[in-house]
């Protein structure tokens, strides 16, 4: 069967990022910045659930993964606004034939809480992809490195269609 004949097509993905022991390294999840909490290592600004949307889409559209397309070896993308490269990334799924239906993330932490921030998260998320992108927060009751504050994992599936 051809891409032309497919309606519908999912993408999935997984990432994580350790913290950062870099005290001026910021928090930034979903285009928020998290003042006060330990931010992540990463090429980019670090933004694990921009990241791991970008991924699901480019999954879905058969265009490879984030890191092919922003490699975390060019200067060019050093501290790069995540969410930018995520709008770029729904750019190119739209160049390439598909119509986003919706991103769905997951993202597991135990700190900070998501909910105060999980309205502007969407609505910055949403506005770069130009479709819903849906959040949740997962916690790990402080079990494993995840738990002990190590790092932040998220998971995101997304909806393409023709």
């Amino acid at each position: 069967m051809s891409d032309a004949e497919i309606g519908y097509r999912v993408g999935h993905a997984f990432d994580v990022h350790a913290r950062s022991e870099d005290p001026n390294r910021v928090l930034v999840l979903g285009g928020v910045t998290f003042l006060g909490e330990p931010g992540l290592k990463g090429h980019s600004d670090a933004d694990l659930v921009a990241h791991v949307c970008a991924d699901a889409l480019l999954s879905a559209a058969g265009l490879g993964d984030i890191g092919a397309m922003f490699p975390d070896t060019s200067a060019e993308f050093a501290g790069a606004d995540s969410v930018e490269l995520l709008r770029q990334a729904a750019q190119a799924v739209r160049a390439s034939g598909w119509r986003v239906g919706n991103v769905d993330c997951s993202v597991v932490l135990d700190r900070p809480l998501l909910t105060p921030a999980k309205p502007t998260m969407e609505a910055k998320l949403s506005a770069a992809v130009g479709a819903p992108v849906t959040l949740t927060g997962r916690r790990t009751e402080g079990l494993g490195a995840l738990g002990r504050g190590e790092g932040i994992a998220a998971w995101a599936v997304a909806l393409v269609a023709k």
